[in-house]
């Protein structure tokens, strides 16, 4: 079985930031992608962020220059950073990653539980 465990939201000011986390654990053999998405609700899924392996990254226009993404290979934990939050940033933040079970295996996309960032004054 695999887990994807997120940690690190909560309530900040506009202005503020906040750091979450997500860790994997259980059967991993390889951890590809790593990335959070976020849920308003009523609305679709939202891309947020992306990391590859290797350190490449993506974001959506709406976070780019505010959020960073990082991950930590040895530990199976990926960070998104959040600078300059807004108010329109509050929602349930979700991390995903394309996980190998097995060496033989093809990898399957895993999802956290989400975590709640709300911004407000």
């Amino acid at each position: 079985q695999v887990q994807l465990v997120e940690s690190g939201g909560g309530l900040v000011q506009p202005g503020g930031s906040l750091r979450l986390s997500c860790a994997a654990s259980g059967s991993i053999f390889s951890i590809y992608n790593m990335g959070w998405y976020r849920q308003a609700p009523g609305k679709q899924r939202e891309f947020v962020a992306r990391i590859t392996r290797d350190g490449t990254t993506n974001y959506a226009d709406s976070v780019k220059g505010r959020f960073t993404i990082s991950r930590d290979n040895r530990k199976n934990t990926v960070f998104l950073q959040m600078n300059s939050l807004k108010p329109e940033d509050t929602t349930v933040y979700y991390c995903t990653a394309a996980i190998r079970r097995t060496f033989s295996s093809n990898p399957s996309d895993y999802w956290g539980q989400g975590t709640q960032v709300t911004v407000s004054s």
